[in-house]
């Protein structure tokens, strides 16, 4: 899925990093499409919600785990994740899908994630 536009309710979730500097990737799409906000690195910022995937696997893990708990407080939105920590950041799928398989229905994973949170 390539996130393009979105819908009323609908969040782009990207990749930051820790200065919330929006400069590349999907982060600087949601900074130039979505309302994300230069200098905020984690959060809910306009239609698109940021997780920092640069500042090593255990931050990435716990921004994550908020990030779920977040969209399982918000059933009204739907949220679109992007295939966050695996362009600039460097990761694998098989390295951080797992920190999302507790993501309700109201959560899209990217193809790639859900072929390893899916997997029996």
């Amino acid at each position: 899925m390539h996130i393009t536009s979105l819908q009323p309710g609908e969040v782009f979730v990207f990749g930051s990093n820790a200065s919330g500097a929006h400069g590349g990737g999907a982060a600087r799409f949601a900074l130039d499409r979505f309302g994300a906000v230069w200098g905020q690195s984690e959060g809910l910022q306009g239609q698109s919600y940021g997780i920092d995937t640069m500042s090593g696997l255990t931050v990435f893990e716990e921004q994550a785990r908020r990030f779920v708990a977040f969209a399982a407080e918000h059933p009204e939105l739907r949220f679109l994740v992007t295939e966050v920590g695996c362009g600039i950041a460097g990761y694998r799928p098989q390295q951080v899908a797992g920190f999302f398989a507790d993501a309700g229905e109201n959560v899209v994973l990217p193809e790639s994630f859900r072929a390893v949170t899916d997997a029996p």
